[in-house]
């Protein structure tokens, strides 16, 4: 894996709604703050699908602080910006690709 490429699992650790949140913003502001990483491939997994709503919402009001927001089931070859991020990140093995994988949500940052 690429160390322009993180993978983060708030998924499967039983962490509480705003736990989950507040591991995904500190991650997210070390990434910014650091600028090595250029991407995180955030796995909420399926559940409820509460978890899934939470992060992608808290990605729509972060409004010009990433380069892209790419749901999972949107993750492709031919998808503009799965294509950009996966080439700034150095082309990642990532088994997700090309699956539409809903429990996943990939955030690429400026």
């Amino acid at each position: 894996m690429s160390e322009r490429f993180k993978i983060m699992d708030i998924g499967h650790r039983g962490l509480l709604l705003d736990e989950a949140l507040t591991e995904l913003e500190t991650a997210v502001s070390d990434c910014i703050f650091h600028g090595k990483v250029r991407a995180i491939k955030v796995i909420h997994g399926h559940g409820s699908g509460a978890l899934k709503r939470r992060v992608r919402e808290w990605c729509e009001n972060q409004t010009g602080r990433f380069q892209a927001v790419i749901y999972g089931e949107n993750y492709d070859l031919f998808d503009v910006d799965s294509a950009g991020m996966r080439a700034d990140c150095g082309l990642p093995l990532d088994p997700d690709l090309d699956r539409k994988n809903r429990a996943v949500t990939y955030i690429w940052f400026w």
